[in-house]
């Protein structure tokens, strides 16, 4: 079965529920991050899915650099969560929901990667 949106894609869905969840978390931020740290966060979890989507939409060899630049935002919004729990700006529960929903985006986009350097 061939895919036909980029709708359908397990990393997109996955990365798109992560944005909202990363909305949510950053909503209890201080007030003063909000030019900082919380905009920052936003930007790269936005990233994530927006690439996907628009990497898809595009040859594959630009598709693959694509899906590199989600990776690479995952990765930043994965040190991004640990400083904000690290400063504590942020629950234990909240914090390994998104923090594992990151990761799994990350191995997601990593086999996608994988699968579509070998065609």
């Amino acid at each position: 079965m061939k895919i036909k949106s980029y709708k359908e894609l397990i990393a997109y869905k996955k990365s798109y529920e992560l944005t909202k969840l990363i909305y949510e978390l950053t909503s209890l931020f201080p007030k003063e991050e909000l030019y900082s740290l919380t905009s920052q966060i936003r930007r790269c979890a936005v990233s994530i899915p927006s690439n996907i989507a628009e990497g898809y939409m595009r040859g594959t060899k630009e598709y693959i650099q694509f899906l590199k630049i989600a990776m690479g935002s995952a990765a930043e919004l994965e040190t991004q969560l640990q400083l904000s729990f690290d400063l504590g700006y942020c629950k234990s529960e909240i914090f390994k929901t998104a923090y594992n929903l990151d990761q799994e985006v990350m191995k997601l986009l990593s086999t996608y990667i994988s699968k579509l350097t070998k065609t």
